[in-house]
Formats: C-alpha cells, structure tokens, sequence
C-alpha cells in the first residue's frame, strides 16, 4: 500500500489545539485510511476484560427478582413489586436449587456479608437487592441505598485506604461514573461560593484532560496554578513524581482547592508515600481549609496503594469509578465520598451572612434548615437542580451491580482477581517495552494501566542534545502520532493535551489483545528511527550507529 501524503506541518498546529480525545478521531481516520485491518488504537482507556462473576450474580439475582414479583402478581405481562418478609428464606431456597451454576456462590456470600459483618436483618438486606435489580421504586435514600452504601464503604476503605480503620465515617453518593462526580463536584463548590470565579486552585500535572478543561468554562473561570510531577531519576527517565517545591505551593492559603488523579493519568504512577506525607504536613500547618478532590480510580493496580482520602480524610472529596478495574465503562459505576467530619461544612457554616441566605433561598424547597443542609446532600440536590432532588439518585439495577461488583472483591480472600489483572498490564508493559528496545526502570509505585514515553527525553537520552534540538526545531509535537496512525496504522495519544511534555505519548495498556503491544513498541520504534536518519540526513553526527537496534532498519 502506498504511504499517505502527511499531514502539513501547519494543519499538524491547528490540531494541537484539540483535547487528545477529539485529536484521536483524525488519527483513527488516517490508520484506517492507512490499513483499517491492522489498525490498532491503544488511545482510549476502555479494558478490553470485564469481571464475570458479579455479573453473573447480578443477572442471577434478576431471574430472583422477576419471581418474586410473580409470587405477589402474576398474570400476563403483569408483576408485583417483592415482599420482604420470609425473602432470604425464598432466596436461599432459590440457590439450592441452582448450585453450581454461576453467580450463585457470590449470591451467598453476598447475603452472608451483610448478615454476619454488617449486622443486617436477613430479609431486610435481600429485599433491598431484590426489590432494587427490579427497579420498581425511585432511589430512596436518593443518596444511596442504606445497605449498599455501607458495604461500597467497607470496598473504599479495603481498596483505598489500605484496609486500615479510620476514624469515623465517609458518606457515600453513588453517581453515574467517575465523569459525573467530577461535574457535580464542581457544580456544587461553585454553586455554594466556596469557589468562585477568579478564584485560584491547582492541579497536578500531566492529569486527565477534563480537570484542565472544567476550570476554564465560562461558569468557572479559575486561576490555575500547575503542580508538575517533574521528576527525572538518575537515568534520565521521567518518575512522574511532584519535587517538594511543587507540593510546598499549596501552603499558599489563597489557593482553595487542589485537583489530584493518584495514580495519576497518564502516567500511571502511585504518589510515593514521602511527598504525601509532605502535602499532610503543609496542609495541617500552612493551609487547613484546603479542599482537596482526589480520583483514585486506578488504585487496584498497583501494591499497598492509600489514598488521601485515608491520611487527610477531613480535607477531600474522594472520587471513585469501578470502570477500569471491573470492566463496566458502560455500567456508568463511581461514588463521591466525603468523610461526615469535613472542611467543606465548616467552610459553609463560616460563610458570610448575606451568602448565607441566597444559598438557604437556593435550597429551602427541599428542607426546613437549609442552613444545616450538609455539602453532600447539597451535592445531590444540585445533580437534578434543586427542584428535582426528589428524583435524584443513581439507578437502582445500577446500584446493586456497583455492590456486587464490590462483594466479589471483598469476598476474594486471596486476591486472584486483583493479582491476575496487574500481571496482564505488567505482561504488556514488557512487550510493548520489548518493542520499543526500551526498557523502563522497575518502579513499585507503577501502576501500569497506562505509559507515558516522553520522546524528547529519549532523544536527549540516547543520542544527545544535538538531536533533540533537531527533532523539536523542525517538527511539531504532534508529528509523531501522525506518522504513527499514517504509516503504521496505530493510534495513540498524543501527551501535551494532558499537560504532560509535548513530545510525550500515552499508550493504554488496557484496551488491546497482549501481543498487539509489541507491534505498537516496533512501531513506535521505527518513527523514532525515522527522525535519526532525516537527522543524519540534514548532516547531524552521532557517535554510534544509529540503526543498529532499529526494527526493519529505519522506515
């Protein structure tokens, strides 16, 4: 096949504009263009595994519901909605009957953990799972199911908090994915003055690209300020990690808030446990009002991972998404956590009077204190706009398949379904490395759903200053992933849309068949190859062969 004309150089500028998920669409057109049979887009986040057994479960219980709903009302086309009394009896027989067909062991278990670690009324915690997979009533509490949201607490504190006890509790309001709590968080903190416009808040960086995009929206308007993970070990290879002079910004006490993806995304990199401890220190010494939104959705993939949540639980909003880890983006799974002992209610409850009272205006429909009313719930109201509070609230079928997906994971003693996704991500992290004849520093913090490879770094790297001036005077950064999706059919994103260096690239991990990321690793390669030979070309000197590990030679 004949290589597509590339793309000009000042086409290349316009499309740096984009955010990387819009980019990815003309890099998809190109490799498709270029072989839509090889084409390969390792882009996107979205697994390409799902977690089976609490599915299974979940669509067992369903065959559960739609007979209890006969049992009260049976006629053609026609249910009832299930009665609680003698129904764990009902379920019970109902397993007995299908053992040994999937779901039912994790059924049992299910009823199990709720009666024996959480204390609840057999009947009373199965009619909640029964009458919810029916999805015959509006979410009541609209925040979320009583059972449910204690045993997604007991899953939060075993994955994020490193099973350790904390003091006190965190409320849960369970939201239709990570996205969603990201839009209500900010929908909320500005609605309730505590962040208006002008005002200033940070993020770190690289970060999902949302976080830098939201606070530029008209409606927000927010000052900035960027903690870069910077760091370089001794190698020359990028730690993403923040220096202490990044973190020590945040004793500034006019910044309000604090923006954190750990791991981080793209990178993929736990925060180490010492700037942690130093981002403790600055706040309880230098800024103790700090709000701090944390989102922790890839914490199961690395060892001994503990949030924020778990050290500064009265300063954080703690966002969490079951989609990477179990497999369910389509699910539209996440909760929004905030500990009952907060910053965010001090900080209304000092609120001027005057501010005081627009906002009891905003919610005195739905309470008779709106004073009172804490930023939780407020967080619910303002997720159906105040006037629709009483239908607010995540789906019930959805509600029981985030619990069950939770029990699978608390009931795995022995961690196989944990342990067996992180050796599949750290299996094509070696063949993507094995591909690229790159091989990255171990790292314990790493948690491996994604990489980013910062291609200027390895150009300064491995032939020296002199070329990364070459390829960074004379090609934009964006140049790279078009070559990629033009010549070798692959699509990846490119990192400068994520505030990571603009010679960057993120590759998922996730979403592609093992052996595909050792051709990605050649293919990336091979474009590397390619900027050494116009760099030999235009008469530059390097003291080594360049070609000599170059896959196919340079294309």
């Amino acid at each position: 096949m004949s290589e597509l004309p590339h793309v000009s150089r000042e086409d290349e500028v316009l499309y740096e504009r984009l955010s990387p998920f819009e980019l990815k669409t003309k890099l998809g057109e190109l490799a498709d263009l270029h072989d839509s049979k090889l084409m390969l887009k390792a882009g996107r986040g979205n697994p390409n595994w799902i977690a089976t057994t609490p599915r299974d479960a979940f669509f067992l219980l369903g065959q559960f519901g739609l007979m209890e709903s006969r049992r009260v009302w049976d006629e053609p086309g026609l249910g009832g909605m299930p009665e609680a009394l003698g129904i764990a009896d009902r379920l019970d027989t109902f397993l007995d009957e299908r053992e040994g067909q999937p779901g039912v062991d994790l059924l049992r278990e299910s009823v199990g953990y709720g009666v024996l670690h959480k204390g609840f009324d057999p009947d009373t915690w199965v009619h909640e799972l029964t009458d919810a997979i029916i999805g015959d009533n509006y979410p009541v509490p609209d925040r979320m199911l009583h059972g449910v949201e204690q045993v997604v607490h007991d899953f939060l504190l075993a994955e994020l908090c490193g099973g350790a006890p904390i003091d006190g509790t965190f409320d849960l309001f369970a939201v239709e994915g990570g996205t969603a709590a990201m839009c209500y968080v900010f929908e909320t903190l500005a609605a309730n003055l505590l962040l208006n416009p002008g005002d200033r808040i940070a993020i770190g960086l690289p970060v999902f690209t949302p976080y830098i995009e939201i606070p530029q929206l008209p409606q927000y308007q927010f000052e900035v300020v960027p903690l870069q993970a910077s760091e370089f070990d001794e190698l020359g290879f990028h730690s993403w990690q923040y220096p202490d002079e990044e973190i020590d910004k945040l004793a500034d006490p006019t910044i309000k808030a604090v923006f954190l993806v750990n791991p981080s995304n793209p990178p993929s990199v736990m925060m180490r446990p010492e700037t942690m401890q130093r981002l403790v220190d600055v706040v309880r010494t230098k800024n103790p009002n700090l709000i701090i939104i944390t989102d922790d959705v890839y914490c199961s993939f690395v060892s001994d991972f503990r949030s924020l949540m778990a050290v500064l639980p009265q300063n954080v909003i703690g966002v969490y998404s079951f989609s990477k880890y179990f497999g369910c983006t389509g699910w539209r799974l996440g909760v929004i956590a905030l500990h009952q002992d907060n910053v965010l209610d001090r900080l209304l409850a000092e609120l001027p009077a005057e501010t005081k009272a627009i906002l009891d205006h905003r919610y005195d429909t739905i309470t008779i204190e709106p004073g009172r009313l804490r930023f939780i719930d407020r967080t619910v109201a303002d997720s159906r706009h105040v006037a629709l509070n009483h239908t607010a609230g995540l789906s019930l079928p959805q509600q029981v398949q985030m619990v069950l997906f939770a029990l699978a994971e608390l009931t795995d003693t022995e961690d196989r379904y944990k342990l067996r996704l992180r050796e599949i991500l750290a299996a094509r992290l070696r063949m993507l490395t094995a591909g690229t004849g790159v091989e990255l520093p171990a790292d314990a913090l790493r948690a491996g759903y994604y990489v980013e490879l910062d291609l200027q770094a390895w150009a300064r790297r491995t032939y020296g200053p002199g070329f990364e001036s070459f390829v960074v005077g004379n090609y934009e950064p964006v140049d790279f992933v078009f070559r990629l999706a033009e010549q070798e059919s692959v699509v990846l994103l490119n990192g400068g849309g994520f505030d990571a260096p603009e010679w960057s690239i993120r590759v998922s991990l996730a979403n592609l068949p093992d052996a595909a990321y050792e051709r990605i690793g050649a293919a990336i390669a091979r474009i590397g190859f390619e900027y050494v030979a116009e760099f030999v070309a235009a008469g530059g000197v390097i003291d080594m062969d360049p070609f000599a590990d170059a896959p196919d030679g340079p294309s």
